[in-house]
Formats: C-alpha cells, sequence, structure tokens
C-alpha cells in the first residue's frame, strides 16, 4: 500500500459519506412535503392534522389560514440517527383551498 492510496481513501470516505447524507435530507424532504400535503387537506376539509405527522417522527406542524387557503408547514430535524446531519432542518410547506368554512 502507497502512501497516496492511504491518504487517497478518507477522501473518498468522507465523500461518500457527504452524498449518502444528502440522500438521506432529500428523502427527509420529500416525507416532509408529503406530510405538509396531506395535513393541509386535512384541515381544509376540518379535521385535526396531527394523523399526517405519523409519516415523519418528530415531525412540527405550523397551520395558517390565508384567506381562502390553509397552508401547512412541516419541519423536522435531518436525522435522529447521524449527529452531522441532524443540526439541519428540514421543512416543507403546502397550501389547499379551504372549502369547508
Amino acid at each position: 500500500m502507497t502512501a497516496e492510496f492511504a491518504t487517497v481513501i478518507p477522501a473518498v470516505l468522507l465523500v461518500l459519506a457527504a452524498c449518502l447524507s444528502g440522500m438521506q435530507l432529500s428523502t427527509q424532504q420529500i416525507r416532509l412535503q408529503q406530510v405538509a400535503a396531506t395535513a393541509a387537506r386535512s384541515v381544509a376539509r376540518g379535521e385535526p392534522p396531527g394523523a399526517a405527522s405519523a409519516i415523519v417522527r418528530g415531525a412540527n406542524l405550523r397551520v395558517e389560514h390565508r384567506g381562502e387557503l390553509v397552508c401547512v408547514t412541516a419541519s423536522a430535524l435531518g436525522s435522529t440517527v447521524v449527529r452531522l446531519i441532524s443540526a439541519f432542518t428540514v421543512s416543507a410547506s403546502s397550501c389547499a383551498f379551504d372549502g369547508g368554512r
């Protein structure tokens, strides 16, 4: 094993970890978008938004009424498993027509 190869291995592992963390954050973003959309439709129908937050553990929901729209913002930590990406907060928002009111 050469010295150059020994110095490249940690760099490759660091890049691989960064790529995998990015994939995990993007997956979290997609799940939060589903939570926000489902919760917005639930609130528009007059139901509580809490059932949608079961899709992402630890998701916080904020409901806003904007005229004829109900908007829900869902946010959560990046990951509870990996400490590096748990420093990031991921959020998504969605609106639905508030036809029931």
